[in-house]
């Protein structure tokens, strides 16, 4: 059972705090955030989405900046809460059009009704947007999206980021046309999250894609949706074969799920013969369809670097990426780590890290740094031992390496 729930901003200002049960002190918003923002344990950068101080749990995720918290005494399911709170901030977005600090403020009187609805005495009662309606009847105040504060890289890969083209991200599902007419819409968006590993010579060590077909629908009467995919889509890799024997093909130009599934409102009784998914959409933003893929594909960058010694207190490396896909797509907020227009390079002196930005890489492109390093003693050994890796983060609008359609 959950004790409290509450959001921070990115100074640590509590926006929203709600007591459920009254055995964890009051004080737990500001140990939460001073643990978060000085955390050193084991020389991490970042305090884990789960911890525990004084007897207390702390759960926590990330969404566009904003801390979505919940502290608990008893031994709960982590996955349990981190899902929930990711849940709340969906609920929330849906209801305000637009989850940021300023939304959240002006209409904090609705979010602690949504919050009233969602958790009671520390325990879950619902997270669909479509019984919370028939709950809570406030009218929203919309935010222009204008005023979203700017947000790095690594916020990019974070729940709640611009998913949805238009408008759709700024509207909320509650929130009708003058004269209380509604536009009959609906967005659909495929969204991937890929990680590969290279080894030093360039070849892909591990690859794997997961993915989420998301759906936000303003169609009034609730019509029955019909969603089709690749007719050769195949599901599972036993020996080459779909594990559940879902036909399809799993030749070079197939696109092969190790896994999925699906919201509960999604019928799959033609999901056999011609990969139809039948659904009643919901109201609010939700996973039509989660799926994994481990198998290999073409990844959208090609990194290679070189160091070379000069000397026994100096050293050059160079890196370079070539962007694989297509020249009609670019790539944004591009963060490597290992002087052009548009680039900024930076040294991290307390981890010895450097970083190089790019905020957009064309496809076909090629972009190399050169970066001089010079030792205040004698290195020992041979320095491309002493090297870590380099890491990459970015995001690619309009392009999914697993040709999902």
């Amino acid at each position: 059972m959950i004790s409290q729930l509450f959001v921070l901003s990115q100074r640590g200002d509590s926006i929203v705090f709600r007591d459920y049960r009254g055995d964890v002190p009051k004080g737990s918003a500001e140990i939460f955030f001073r643990k978060v923002k000085f955390w050193k344990e084991d020389g991490g950068e970042e305090a884990p989405p789960v911890y525990n101080v004084d007897g207390v749990n702390y759960f926590h995720v990330k969404v566009v900046g904003l801390l979505f918290v919940a502290t608990s005494r008893t031994n709960l399911s982590p996955s349990l809460v981190v899902e929930l709170l990711q849940r709340i901030a969906c609920v929330i977005k849906d209801y305000l059009g637009v989850l940021n600090e300023d939304s959240l403020r002006k209409i904090f009187v609705l979010v602690y009704e949504l919050l009233d609805e969602v958790v009671d005495f520390g325990y879950v009662q619902t997270t669909l947007t479509e019984i919370l309606k028939s709950y809570i009847f406030n009218e929203p105040i919309m935010v222009d999206a204008g005023r979203l504060p700017h947000l790095g890289p690594a916020a990019m890969f974070m729940q709640g980021t611009k998913r949805m083209p238009g408008t759709a991200i700024t509207k909320s599902v509650v929130a009708n046309e003058p004269g209380g007419r509604k536009r009959e819409e609906i967005f659909v968006d495929i969204i991937e999250k890929i990680s590969i590993t290279f080894s030093s010579s360039g070849y892909i060590l591990t690859s794997e894609i997961d993915g989420t077909i998301q759906m936000k629908s303003y169609l009034t009467g609730n019509p029955e949706i019909r969603l089709a995919l690749n007719e050769d889509l195949s599901i599972g890799r036993a020996s080459g074969r779909s594990v559940y024997d879902y036909g399809g093909s799993a030749g070079s130009g197939a696109v092969v799920l190790d896994d999925c599934n699906f919201h509960e409102s999604v019928h799959l009784d033609s999901f056999d013969v011609d990969r139809t998914l039948i659904l009643v959409p919901p109201d609010g933003e939700f996973p039509v369809m989660n799926y994994r893929i481990t198998q290999e594909f073409k990844p959208p960058f090609r990194i290679n670097t070189l160091i070379e010694e000069a000397g026994s207190l100096k050293a050059e490396v160079i890196l370079k990426i070539r962007a694989e896909f297509p020249s009609d797509i670019t790539a944004n907020t591009v963060l490597l780590e290992p002087g052009a227009v548009g680039q900024t390079t930076d040294f991290k002196e307390p981890n010895k890290r450097l970083e190089w930005s790019l905020k957009k890489v064309l496809g076909g492109s090629d972009h190399t740094l050169r970066a001089k390093l010079t030792f205040s003693q004698e290195s020992h050994g041979n320095i491309t031992k002493e090297v870590g890796p380099v890491s990459m983060t970015f995001t690619i609008p309009m392009h999914n390496p697993s040709r999902l359609q």
